[in-house]
């Protein structure tokens, strides 16, 4: 459920981008979600369609470019991903190592509005 309170800020910023550069209707939008999110596309464009309506917003194409999970083991320095869903412990695959920076996954971007 909180599809819903994400595609309500997506859906603020959409409609203040197209008052901002007069567009009459939004045609899509690009959004950029790491894994980590937990957001679902199909969600995102069911809650979109059905809080635009009445909206220039109304009808847009919403799509998503998911970002994997992005860890950087600070033990051998290493980039690896991991499916931090099905994991319970996560180790570097190159080390064994438990200390990492999480580098991606997180992403929540409006990447781009297409407007007319």
């Amino acid at each position: 459920m909180h599809e819903l309170a994400v595609t309500k800020s997506i859906l603020k910023l959409v409609l203040d981008h197209a008052a901002q550069h007069q567009a009459v209707q939004v045609l899509s939008i690009d959004l950029v979600i790491g894994e980590m999110r937990n957001l679902e596309q199909d969600w995102l464009q069911r809650y979109f369609d059905y809080i635009s309506r009445g909206t220039p917003a109304e009808g847009a194409q919403v799509r998503v470019r998911k970002v994997p999970v992005d860890f950087l083991c600070a033990a051998c320095s290493q980039h690896f991903t991991a499916d931090v869903r099905l994991e319970q412990k996560i180790l570097c695959p190159h080390c064994g190592g438990f200390d990492y920076d999480l580098c991606a996954g997180r992403e929540l971007i409006v990447e781009k509005v297409e407007v007319r």
